[in-house]
C-alpha cells in the first residue's frame, strides 16, 4: 500500500517510520498540508494520512477519490475537519486514533496549571536575567480548589484523576457520567453549576455543532472572578473575542490555551521571522496572565508511538477487508 502523508513534521516522520518497519508500506511525507489545491499530490495512493488542520471538506474529497484514494487515516482523535456525509456518499473510509495517549494531554493541561499558577515562566526568564526578586509570583494552593472539568471522557477522565489527586474538589459535567470518577468522588452537576463554582475550568469535550463556542459572553459571566480557564480540546471551544473582553475587564485571572480557534496555518510552523497576521491571537499573547503552546498536549514519546501503530494497524486491517475497529 501506498500511503500519502500530508502535514508532515520530522516527529512524525521519525514515529512512522519506526513503526512502519513492522508493516512495510510505502510512505511519502509531504510537507504541505491537504487542501483542494493539494490533493492531487495524492494521485497513485490507496491512502491519506492527515491531522487536525488538515481540509477534508467534500470538496478535497471529491479530488482524493478522483485520484483512486480509498481510505483516509486521521492521526487524530477530532474529526471535526471531516465531511462524513461527502465520505460515505463517495464510499470513503475514514479512521482515527480515538486513544493514543490520554495522559499526555492530561498532563499537558496540568503543565499549563502548574505554570500559570506559580508563572514559572515568568520566574525563569527573571531569573536567567539576574533579577530573582518574587514580586508578582504569588500563586496559590491547588490542594483544596474547586476544579470544574468538562468533559469526561478518556482525557478527562484522566485530568479529573490527577486534579483529586492534589486534593482538589472536582466537579464534571457530561451528557454521560462516568460512575468511576464518581465513586472516585467527582460530583457531576449541571454546566451553570460547575462554572459558578470552580476556581479552574479545564476544557475536554470533542469540537461540533453543539460544543462550539461552549464558552462564550453567557457561560464566561457565569464563571468565578479571577477563574483559571484551561483549553487542551479544540480551540472554537472557546469564543475568542468575548475571552478576550473578559481578560482585558480582569474576570478571567489568566488562561491556558493549547488550542486556538483559527490555529490554521499558523500553528505547527515557524514564523518567528514574520508578522503575525492574526490580530486576535496577537492580543491574546500580550495578557500576561495567558500562555499559550501551539497544540503540542499530545506530544509525547508513547503519543506518538501509540498514534503510528494505530495508523498503520488500522489501514491492513482495511488492506485485508478486516473490520475498521477505529471507523468514522
Amino acid at each position: 500500500m501506498r500511503i500519502a502523508f500530508f502535514d508532515s513534521h520530522q516527529y512524525d516522520r521519525a514515529a512512522f517510520t519506526a513503526a512502519n518497519r513492522a508493516f512495510g508500506y510505502e510512505i511519502v511525507f509531504f510537507d504541505t498540508r491537504l487542501s483542494p489545491a493539494t490533493a492531487q499530490l495524492a494521485s497513485g495512493f490507496t491512502a491519506v494520512c492527515a491531522f487536525v488542520n488538515d481540509d477534508l471538506s467534500r470538496a478535497t474529497l471529491q479530488v482524493l477519490k478522483d485520484q483512486e484514494v480509498r481510505i483516509i487515516a486521521l492521526r487524530c482523535a477530532g474529526f471535526n475537519n471531516v465531511d462524513r456525509a461527502a465520505a460515505k456518499e463517495l464510499n470513503l473510509s475514514v479512521v482515527r486514533v480515538p486513544d493514543y495517549s490520554p495522559h499526555a494531554v492530561a498532563e499537558h493541561a496540568l503543565a499549563l496549571i502548574l505554570t500559570l499558577n506559580r508563572k514559572t515562566h515568568r520566574a525563569f526568564n527573571r531569573v536567567r536575567e539576574g533579577n530573582f526578586s518574587l514580586e508578582g509570583l504569588v500563586g496559590f494552593d491547588l490542594h483544596g480548589k474547586t476544579v470544574g472539568v468538562i468533559g469526561t471522557g478518556k482525557i478527562g477522565s484522566v485530568f479529573a484523576k490527577i486534579m483529586l489527586a492534589v486534593g482538589a474538589k472536582v466537579l464534571a459535567y457530561d451528557l454521560q457520567q462516568n460512575s468511576e470518577l464518581a465513586a472516585a468522588g467527582v460530583h457531576y452537576t449541571e454546566l451553570y453549576e460547575l462554572l459558578q463554582s470552580s476556581d479552574i475550568v479545564s476544557l475536554h469535550v470533542p469540537l461540533n455543532s453543539a460544543t462550539r463556542h461552549l464558552i462564550n459572553s453567557d457561560t464566561l459571566a457565569l464563571t468565578k472572578p479571577g477563574v483559571m480557564l484551561i483549553n487542551t480540546g479544540r480551540g472554537a471551544l472557546i469564543d475568542t473575542r468575548a475571552l478576550i473582553q473578559y481578560l482585558k475587564s480582569g474576570h478571567i485571572g489568566s488562561a491556558g490555551l493549547d488550542v486556538y480557534e483559527e490555529e490554521e496555518g499558523v500553528f505547527f510552523s515557524d514564523h518567528s521571522g514574520e508578522i503575525l497576521q492574526d490580530d486576535q491571537l496577537a492580543r491574546l499573547m500580550t495578557f500576561p496572565n495567558v500562555l499559550i503552546t501551539s497544540h503540542q498536549a499530545f506530544l509525547t514519546h508513547e503519543a506518538l508511538q501509540n498514534i503510528a501503530t494505530t495508523t498503520l494497524q488500522s489501514l491492513s486491517d482495511f488492506e485485508a477487508g478486516r473490520e475498521l475497529r477505529y471507523a468514522l
